[in-house]
């Protein structure tokens, strides 16, 4: 009896991840042949990071007890992170009209699956985005070290995971593609600013301050600063919180807009 129950047990993981992998990519290779999305998602950072970012550099940085390139860099490559996992998830929106995510619906799997699913994929367009500000840094002549490279990609999934996790509890309730379009962008702009993407926010209070420790960004950024900045004599002037905090907030908060936002969105789609 334990064999079988340990059986459907595996056989109920392997069809959930599966479930996964296909639709990430299935999102992934209609991103490969929208050449528009990729080049988009290589231009915002020329954008975002060039021309914002350059700006603020030169006319703010001066009086900073810290190396403000690296801090900008970091800060736009987890903001391009959120920015384009966020805003790919609309595609859920789309499937909608065309009854696709009916279709998924009626599968033997989980909704959770299918929304990871979706959050991943979407993904792809977002390390596109996070290499793209990669380069344009170069071009400015910021830099980090291979390692801190790697474990910034390292931390990435969970980014992205945050980022689509507030991205579905948008959706959840606006079934339109423009206003699901609009909806997100009024979300995700003011956090590249009240998150500190590129703009330190050590000092901000009132409601500016309940603002940004409500924005999951906050604390994805403040842990990738933690992992970057890790025994150096900057880590104290960038870093917020403790790395177990801005954890165990990342989680709780993705939890929370995950469950949310996919109980929303599967109860319009039944009651079609």
């Amino acid at each position: 009896m334990n064999e079988i129950v340990i059986s459907k047990n595996k056989s109920g993981l392997s069809r959930e991840w599966n479930a996964v992998v296909t639709i990430s990519a299935r999102d992934i290779t209609l991103a490969i042949k929208s050449p528009g999305m990729l080049i988009m998602s290589l231009v915002m950072p020329i954008v975002m990071m060039g021309m914002l970012g350059g700006s603020l550099a030169q006319n703010m940085a001066g009086g900073l007890a810290f190396n403000y390139g690296q801090f900008m860099l970091v800060g736009m490559m987890v903001n391009m992170l959120f920015m384009t996992t966020t805003t790919g998830l609309t595609s859920l929106v789309e499937d909608h009209t065309t009854d696709f995510t009916q279709e998924m619906m009626v599968s033997p799997v989980s909704r959770y699956a299918i929304v990871i699913g979706k959050i991943f994929g979407s993904s792809f367009g977002a390390i596109v985005s996070m290499v793209g500000t990669i380069v344009v840094g170069l071009v400015m002549g910021i830099t980090l070290s291979p390692g801190q490279m790697l474990l910034i990609l390292a931390l990435s999934p969970l980014m992205c995971l945050s980022a689509g996790a507030l991205g579905m509890l948008i959706i959840g309730v606006i079934k339109n593609n423009k206003t699901a379009n609009l909806a997100l962008m009024l979300v995700v702009m003011p956090q590249m600013f009240l998150s500190g993407a590129i703009i330190p926010i050590g000092s901000s209070s009132g409601a500016l301050f309940v603002l940004s420790r409500l924005m999951p960004m906050t604390y994805c950024l403040d842990l990738v600063r933690a992992v970057v900045y890790a025994g150096t004599p900057d880590y104290a002037n960038v870093v917020m919180f403790n790395p177990g905090v801005n954890f165990a907030a990342i989680a709780a908060l993705t939890v929370v807009c995950l469950v949310i936002g996919t109980f929303f969105f599967a109860r319009s789609e039944k009651n079609r």
